[in-house]
């Protein structure tokens, strides 16, 4: 065999090759399903990849579940302490917190609820808070007020949440979790957040 001829045979194949790296690509990851939940008045979650309405909210992939975690240890054993407090779950203060504020504890709404659990001022007075930033202080208050929602609506957490949300006198007046859109995702994301806790700590 030639030098000549070996040169071409390997033009050849380089030139195969190249042209198979165009044309034959890997085939594209398949894209991650989107699933949806919607919670009923009664508690119950419905799941689907198709919602037929807009009381579904996305659930979040692990990827967008990425949060500051180190924010969220800090204050573990504050939570667990107001938890024994107000007998409430540390699970449901963990995820009311996460919706609330993301674990910021300078965070501010634009109707002035204030820290971690986004505490009104109305409901700071009665809990002698002096510093609605200071975490302490703030789940104290917010812990507090919740313990006191959850009795009032006798253990039904969508009610609470919807009256820790929108106000109890609201809850009252429709008699049920209102038909706010922003008040009924609230409600689902924080029960969603809670079951996730309570079923893997995160």
């Amino acid at each position: 065999m030639t030098k000549l001829y070996q040169q071409w045979v390997i033009y050849k194949i380089i030139t195969v090759f190249a042209i198979a790296c165009i044309f034959i690509r890997p085939a594209p990851a398949r894209a991650e399903q989107d699933l949806y939940v919607y919670v009923d008045e009664q508690g119950v979650h419905h799941y689907t990849d198709t919602p037929m309405s807009a009381g579904y909210i996305k659930i979040p992939s692990p990827s967008q579940l990425n949060y500051n975690k180190k924010a969220e240890k800090r204050y573990e054993d504050i939570i667990l302490e107001l938890s024994r407090k107000s007998g409430v779950r540390p699970e449901l203060i963990k995820a009311v917190i996460r919706v609330e504020s993301g674990f910021n504890q300078k965070a501010i709404s634009a109707k002035g609820a204030r820290g971690l659990m986004q505490v009104m001022p109305v409901h700071a007075g009665p809990y002698k808070i002096k510093d609605p930033f200071d975490p302490r202080e703030n789940i104290t208050a917010g812990a507090m007020y919740l313990g006191k929602l959850i009795k009032r609506y006798n253990g039904n957490l969508n009610l609470a949440l919807a009256a820790y949300n929108a106000g109890p006198a609201t809850v009252d007046h429709y008699d049920g979790v209102p038909p706010y859109k922003e008040t009924r995702k609230y409600v689902q994301k924080v029960l969603l957040h809670y079951r996730n806790y309570r079923k893997t700590g995160k």
